[in-house]
């Protein structure tokens, strides 16, 4: 497992979903690399102020995150990036900004980390405190100045993709609308990308659902057995009645011996 995605944040930039969706749609149409970095150049101009050499280096740095999301992933993200792209195909309009959210969670898990942090505010006091949930960043990731503006960038992008809404104080935001999740397969495939973004690769059951992190999705209860029947990714370890842990299986490398 590529364990810089842990210790890393990756995310410097504003993150728009309109962005990610066009990335995903060329991917999904078939395109390169190549292709796709230049068409999202165009694209992504006019939401610049200028055409400066430090403004192209900006935009440059935008796609490299979307397509390290939808195109160039980690060698353990691509089975989850095929299948997410598949799902982008069928789901609805809530279960598309989920998908682009749990594939963005996996492969950079600072973005995880936010909106854990988001999450919990948000159960606790109805409300996210910008300073507060850079304070408890910066407690993960380190006393740095970096941090905390990243972290800004990660609540900025929640505020773009419409799962915090701004209120009346600066730096106070509430939550926006709440996204339905009752799809099993997307249920299982979000569950996986939770666990991606996770260290350990395991979770029990009811963190791994009711995490947090997904705070913008009331997704449906589902068993742990219903899981690993969905995805021969994932294992089930049982500790008791109510007490399981669900796991990353471990993948075969090229060097082991079938």
């Amino acid at each position: 497992m590529t364990k810089n995605r842990f210790t890393q944040i990756g995310l410097d930039r504003l993150i728009r979903l309109v962005w990610l969706e066009k990335t995903a749609s060329l991917v999904l149409a078939g395109n390169d690399a190549v292709s796709i970095k230049s068409i999202l150049q165009g694209d992504l101009q006019g939401s610049f102020r200028s055409a400066d050499i430090t403004v192209r280096g900006s935009i440059d740095k935008t796609i490299t995150i979307l397509l390290k999301v939808w195109l160039t992933v980690p060698s353990e993200l691509k089975l989850l990036r095929f299948e997410g792209l598949e799902l982008l195909k069928r789901v609805s309009p809530h279960g598309r900004i989920a998908v682009h959210w749990g594939m963005l969670m996996a492969a950079y898990p600072f973005w995880s980390s936010v909106a854990i942090q988001a999450g919990r505010l948000l159960r606790l006091q109805g409300t996210v405190g910008a300073m507060h949930v850079q304070r408890r960043v910066r407690e993960q990731y380190g006393e740095r100045e970096t941090v905390s503006r990243r972290t800004r960038y990660a609540l900025r992008s929640y505020l773009d993709w419409g799962v915090l809404q701004e209120t009346n104080v600066k730096g106070i935001y509430s939550a926006g609308e709440t996204l339905n999740i009752d799809d099993p397969l997307l249920t299982t495939w979000l569950a996986e990308a939770s666990l991606h973004a996770r260290a350990n690769g395991s979770a029990p059951l009811q963190d791994l659902i009711d995490n947090p992190s997904f705070f913008p999705f009331r997704i449906k209860p589902v068993q742990a057995g219903n899981l690993v029947t969905a995805s021969s990714r994932l294992e089930l370890l049982r500790h008791g009645l109510d007490d399981d842990l669900v796991m990353l299986r471990k993948q075969p490398t090229k060097g082991d011996v079938s």
